[in-house]
């Protein structure tokens, strides 16, 4: 039954940030919250959206649930779920799934389903191949479209080839095909997604039934020791780690060092020093084209773009290469571990039948279960990461022209403001005339500004709404963490304050000791000190470099299946995701220990005894 006492606020009740107002209001109106919206539970999508949203990035829920919602509900055809509506609130993302409850139309559903979903199943790898030939030429062609520019006369060649065409057209051409791309590509990531997780989940429900005793972290260790291209980066920083010794030149890499400083010695070195600067440009294309974050913000800028968290992992992972250390991810340790598991669950199982299910279940969960992370790589960081450098192109042109002061400053205006923006300036170059932009937008710019800041320190509920008595959508519990028992317990954290126990979910087996680094943003990485425990909102594959300096992580959002958990498995690393309130409730320095197979963290007396 829901809590009769204690409920989420209700849409409706949730306060714009004084100040804010007009900032709120420029949020499309199909994202803003309504009436009826009272009726529904929503949850903050803090994993994907962990900071408040610029304007124009709220782009990225926008493309990704008009693509996932299409994958579902019409070409896949999910039979208990559809998609995902989204309202924006304080610069924050809050979701509501949209399930099918009727047993006639779940029936139909699954007809259809099987029709298309069991068609890649058996079509996986080829589909696959040709998935990422789709994403590599998409890719090219974001790559290919010009830099936006206005010269001040159009070029001879125009009227002399005949070509019939002017400048200020390419403007609005280019930043149409730019959203097109950007649209196109969220499609592109939920082809393969949602069965990827599909196979897994039906197998996940065998063993639950089969196996009444296991372990949902049992249960994702058969599917641990995967190939993604998303590890890959990670791969390449240890490469140029081993490079780096082999060569000779580690010297020049230490913690706090300028990278220019170390990039111009190597180049003056010659000999080894450019041979290292060559191994590092092939590491960097494509390798490098991930960003810091989860793909979801405009400043969470790719390694290429700033090296930082590639050179700052260089230094540990020379060190330990000199020490004789491994530094190689223990994929041979997983697969062993993981093929005992599936042969030893196996042999409880009473039948043939029920042997032929699970070996069916487990080896389509192994084929399809890379995407599930590999796809990463091609979507939420390569081409997210080139779309929005290229619409720093437009803020670029346009703070050229007066619209505001800095190229980023474009990020504060919604998508559809910036096409005005840019036919404002077309127009402007067309008449011969002043742009009105330059009058129009600095002030909004600075007033937008000034939300995100207010947005940031606003506190933030994590539902909203109706709390449903069960939360049977095997998604939402495996990405977000998101139960009943912890909906009950986020309801009742004001009475838990002074429990010095937090619980989760078990991501990756260990008990580790250590010293509490919460870090609440990207920017706040560079804190982590060796031996730290990380604790988190919620982290992602590209923070793996970082994995080789902390002792075990904990985080407030997330899964056994949450990007978080499977890369700790990956990596061998004690984890308890899905707490619900790590970040509040433990102070930065303070010490904690992390039980990865209980699911629990608990706040230790200070000081701490030395046989603690």
């Amino acid at each position: 039954m829901a809590d009769e006492t204690k409920s989420f606020p209700l849409p409706s009740s949730i306060e714009v940030v004084p100040g804010t107002e007009a900032a709120q209001a420029a949020i499309p109106y199909y994202a803003q919250f309504k009436p009826e919206d009272d009726e529904r539970f929503w949850f903050y999508n803090s994993m994907h959206f962990p900071e408040p949203m610029h304007h124009f990035d709220i782009i990225t829920a926008e493309a990704c649930y008009c693509a996932l919602g299409a994958f579902n509900t019409r070409v896949h055809v999910l039979p208990t779920t559809k998609g995902i509506d989204h309202r924006v609130i304080n610069g924050r993302v809050f979701i509501s799934g949209v399930p099918v409850t009727d047993p006639e139309e779940i029936a139909m559903r699954q007809e259809l389903f099987e029709q298309r979903a069991f068609y890649y199943y058996e079509n996986w790898e080829p589909l696959y191949d040709q998935w990422k030939v789709k994403m590599k030429a998409l890719i090219a062609e974001a790559q290919a479209l010009p830099k936006p520019e206005l010269p001040e006369w159009e070029p001879i060649e125009t009227t002399h080839t005949g070509k019939g065409v002017a400048a200020n057209h390419t403007l609005i051409e280019t930043y149409r095909k730019q959203l097109t791309g950007y649209y196109r590509m969220w499609h592109h990531h939920f082809e393969f997604l949602l069965l990827g997780y599909g196979a897994y989940l039906t197998f996940f429900n065998f063993c639950k039934t089969a196996f009444p005793e296991i372990s949902d972290q049992a249960i994702s260790r058969m599917v641990a020791g995967m190939e993604a291209e998303i590890f890959r980066p990670d791969e390449e920083i240890k490469r140029l780690a081993r490079r780096a010794v082999e060569l000779g030149v580690d010297d020049k890499f230490h913690d706090g060092m300028n990278i220019e400083d170390v990039l111009g010695a190597l180049d003056q070195l010659g000999g080894e020093g450019k041979e290292w600067l060559a191994e590092l440009e092939t590491s960097r294309n494509p390798w490098f084209n991930v960003n810091v974050g989860d793909g979801f913000y405009h400043y969470h800028r790719s390694w290429n773009d700033d090296l930082s968290m590639p050179f700052a992992a260089l230094p540990g992972y020379i060190a330990k290469v000199k020490a004789g250390e491994t530094i190689e991810r223990p994929l041979d340790k997983l697969i062993e571990e993981r093929n005992q598991l599936v042969s030893d669950y196996r042999e409880l199982l009473d039948s043939e039948e029920d042997r032929a299910t699970y070996d069916n279940l487990i080896e389509l969960a192994h084929r399809v279960f890379p995407y599930v992370e590999g796809h990463k790589f091609y979507c939420e960081h390569w081409y997210t990461n080139l779309f929005f450098n290229k619409i720093r192109e437009f803020g670029a042109l346009l703070a050229e022209h007066g619209f505001f002061e800095r190229e980023d400053d474009v990020f504060h205006l919604t998508h559809y403001e910036v096409e005005a923006a840019i036919v404002d300036l077309m127009l402007s170059w067309s008449s011969g005339s002043a742009p009105l932009g330059p009058k129009h937008w600095p002030a909004i710019v600075q007033q937008r500004r000034d939300a995100i800041v207010a947005w940031t320190d606003a506190t933030v509920p994590p539902a909203l709404g109706v709390v449903p008595d069960v939360i049977d959508d095997p998604a939402i519990v495996m990405l977000w963490g998101i139960t009943r028992e912890n909906l009950d317990r986020w309801l009742n954290a004001g009475d838990e304050s002074d429990s010095r126990e937090l619980k989760g979910f078990a991501a990756c087996s260990g008990v580790v000791e250590g010293t509490a680094r919460v870090v609440k943003s990207v920017a706040e990485i560079g804190r982590l000190q060796q031996g730290d425990i990380l604790v988190c909102q919620v982290t992602n594959p590209t923070w793996s470099p970082i994995f080789q300096k902390i002792s075990a992580a904990v985080s407030d959002i997330g899964g056994s299946m949450s990007h978080m958990a499977i890369v700790a498995r990956e990596y061998g690393l004690p984890a308890v995701v899905g707490t619900g309130s790590a970040t509040q409730r433990i102070k930065d320095g303070q010490r904690i220990r992390v039980d990865g197979g209980r699911g629990t963290v608990t706040i230790l007396d200070e000081p701490v005894l030395e046989d603690a």
